[in-house]
C-alpha cells in the first residue's frame, strides 16, 4: 500500500501505480477466493489427502508471489508499505544449533569519546546446510614390545551392521527415512547421492535396506507384541501391489494395519502402529494377526473381521467407525437433493461435536458424558433410521445407506458403553496413509518379502512419529546398538517409546 503523502506527482506514473494495483487486488481476491473455497469449500469424502495439500500450497505460492511483487513496486517507487504485513513465522526449537553474527557500528562519536552499549536487537533466522557427506576413517594401530616376544596388540574391530561395509549405521537410517518416512524410492537417492560425486547404485541400496529390516525384525517383533497385550485396539487394511514373479504384473496384496491410541483418554500406555503384509484381505489374516490378542477391536464394515467373531473363545469385541456410516450418507447427497441423508449427517455431525468437548478427558468422564449428551441422539437416531427405512426403497441409493448403518448399528453404539472406544476408526486411517503414499511413489513392491520388509521399517518409522521421536535419530541409534550385540532379552529397551522415557537413542 502506497502512504498519499509519498505520492509521485507525475499523472502517468500515479496511474500506472494505480493500474498496477488494481491489478494486484484483483488477482489477490481472486486467489483468496480460491483459497477459502478449498479450505472451507464441500469436499468429497474420497478426496486424496495429498492432493488436497497440494492445492492449497499452490494457491499460497501464488499469494506470496504478488505480495512480493507489491514489496518490490514499493521499493521502486521509493515509498514505504503503511504497516508490515502480519505473517506467523513460528520459533525456532531451542535444540538448533545458534551461530550467532554481531554486526557493530561506527563506535566513534561526533564530540570525540566512545559510546557505550545501552541495548540491541536480536533476530533469529533458519539457515540449512545441504545435506553433507562425509568419510569415518578409523585407525587400529597395532603395537609390538621390544622387550620381549609377547606378541602383537591391537583394539578390535568395531561391529557394524554391514560387516566390512562403507555404510554408517546412520547412513543406513538415512536411507530407511528417505525411502519409507520421505517416500523417495532408492533410485531417485542414488540419484542425489550421484550428484555429491558418490557413485552408489539401487541395488548396493536394496541390499543395505534388506539387512537393516533383518535386524530390526526382532524390534517390531516386540512392537507387535507389545500392541497385542493392549485390550483396545485400532485394525484396517489397504492395497499393496506386488510384483508377482515372472509374470511382469503386479498382484494385489494387503498391508494390515494394527494400532494403538489410547492418548484421547488420557491411557497411560503409549501410541504405536504395526503393519504386517499379506497375501491377500480374507478375515484369515487378519485371524492370524490378532493371535493371542483379547478384547475391543475398532474397524471398518468389512466383513473378512467377521471371522474374529467365530473364534471358541469369544474374545474380541468388534465395534464399527461412524465415520464410514456419515461417508454412505454423504455420497448419497453428492449426487443430488437427498434431504433424509442430510437431516442423517446432522445428527451424526451433532455426535462429533460432542466427541469435540471430551477429548483429553478419563474414560470414566467421557462413558458418563455420553450417556448424558450422546445417548439422547442415539435414541433419536435409531428411531429416525427405522421410519425412514420404512419410507424409502432399500435398493435406492438413501435406502442403500440406511441398510448398512442399521448392519452394524449395535457396533458403532458401542462407545456409549465404554468411554475409550472412539466414535470412529481415524486413528489407525491416519498411520496407514503414509503407506498409501508410498505406494504412490514406489508404484509396487518388487516382491512378497519386500513387502513385509516395507512393513517392519514403516512400523518403527510411523510408531516413532506417533510418539514424537525424531526416526532417522532413533533408527540410527538402534542399529548401533543391535551392532554392539544389544542382548536379546532386552529387545524392549528398543522400542521407540522407550527413548523417551529414560533411553537415548543417540547413546545406545
Amino acid at each position: 500500500m502506497i502512504v498519499p503523502d509519498e505520492l509521485p506527482n507525475d499523472i502517468a506514473e500515479l496511474k500506472a501505480i494505480i493500474r498496477a494495483q488494481q491489478d494486484q487486488n484483483a488477482r489477490l481476491e481472486a486467489l483468496v477466493a480460491s483459497f477459502k473455497k478449498a479450505l472451507f469449500g464441500s469436499k468429497s469424502e474420497k478426496i486424496d489427502p495429498a492432493q488436497y495439500e497440494l492445492e492449497l500450497e499452490d494457491i499460497e505460492t501464488a499469494i506470496a508471489q504478488v505480495e512480493a511483487e507489491i514489496d518490490t513496486d514499493a521499493r521502486t517507487a521509493s515509498v514505504r508499505p503503511a504497516k508490515p504485513r502480519q505473517t506467523n513465522r513460528g520459533s525456532l526449537p531451542q535444540h538448533l544449533e545458534r551461530v550467532e553474527v554481531v554486526i557493530e557500528p561506527d563506535l566513534s562519536c561526533g564530540c570525540g569519546a566512545q559510546r557505550h552499549v545501552i541495548g540491541e536487537d536480536v533476530s533469529e533466522r533458519l539457515d540449512i546446510i545441504p545435506a553433507q557427506f562425509r568419510v569415518i576413517v578409523t585407525r587400529r594401530p597395532k603395537y609390538a614390545c621390544r622387550s620381549c616376544e609377547s606378541g602383537i596388540t591391537q583394539a578390535p574391530a568395531p561391529a557394524h551392521i554391514i560387516t566390512g561395509g562403507m555404510p554408517t549405521e546412520a547412513t543406513l537410517a538415512h536411507v530407511l527415512v528417505s525411502k519409507y518416512a520421505d517416500h523417495l524410492p532408492l533410485y531417485r537417492q542414488a540419484q542425489i547421492y550421484s550428484r555429491q560425486g558418490i557413485d552408489l547404485d539401487r541395488s548396493t541400496l536394496a541390499a543395505w535396506v534388506g539387512k537393516s529390516a533383518f535386524e530390526l525384525t526382532p524390534v517390531y517383533d516386540a512392537l507387535m507384541a507389545d500392541l497385542k497385550r493392549s485390550t483396545k485396539l485400532f485394525m484396517d487394511e489397504t492395497p499393496a501391489p506386488v510384483l508377482a514373479p515372472g509374470r511382469k504384473k503386479t498382484k494385489t496384496g494387503y498391508f494390515w494395519s494394527l494400532a494403538r491410541d489410547d492418548r484421547p483418554w488420557g491411557g497411560e500406555d503409549p501410541p504405536g502402529v504395526a503393519f504386517t503384509y499379506a497375501p491377500g484381505r480374507s478375515g484369515q489374516h487378519a485371524d492370524i494377526i490378532l493371535k493371542g490378542f483379547s478384547g475391543i477391536l475398532q474397524v471398518d464394515g468389512y466383513a473378512g473381521y467377521n471371522r474374529l467373531l467365530k473364534r471358541p473363545a469369544q474374545d474380541v469385541t468388534l465395534v464399527y467407525c461412524w465415520a464410514h456410516a456419515r461417508r454412505k450418507l454423504h455420497d448419497v447427497t453428492q449426487s443430488g437433493a437427498a434431504p433424509i441423508a442430510q437431516e442423517g449427517l446432522a445428527q451424526i455431525q451433532a455426535l462429533y461435536r460432542i466427541e469435540k468437548d471430551l477429548r483429553g478427558l478419563s474414560a470414566d468422564e467421557r462413558l458418563a458424558a455420553r450417556q448424558e449428551r450422546s445417548k439422547p441422539i442415539i435414541d433419536a437416531f435409531e428411531l429416525w433410521l427405522a421410519q425412514n427405512r420404512a419410507r424409502v426403497s432399500a435398493k435406492s441409493p438413501t435406502g442403500e445407506a440406511l441398510k448398512y448403518i442399521a448392519k452394524y448399528w449395535d457396533g458403532l453404539v458401542l462407545f456409549l458403553q465404554d468411554g475409550r472406544i472412539e466414535l470412529d476408526n481415524n486413528p489407525v486411517e491416519r498411520t496407514i496413509r503414509p503407506i498409501a503414499l508410498n505406494r504412490k511413489n514406489a508404484l509396487f513392491a518388487g516382491h512378497d518379502a519386500g513387502a513385509q520388509n516395507w512393513a517392519v521399517i514403516a512400523s518403527l518409522i510411523e510408531t516413532c512419529k506417533l510418539n514424537g521421536i525424531e526416526p532417522h535419530a532413533y533408527l540410527s541409534g538402534v542399529l548401533t546398538a543391535i551392532a554392539g550385540g544389544h542382548k536379546q532379552m532386552d529387545i524392549k529397551a528398543l522400542l521407540p517409546w522407550n527413548c523417551s522415557t529414560g533411553i537415548n537413542a543417540a547413546s545406545f
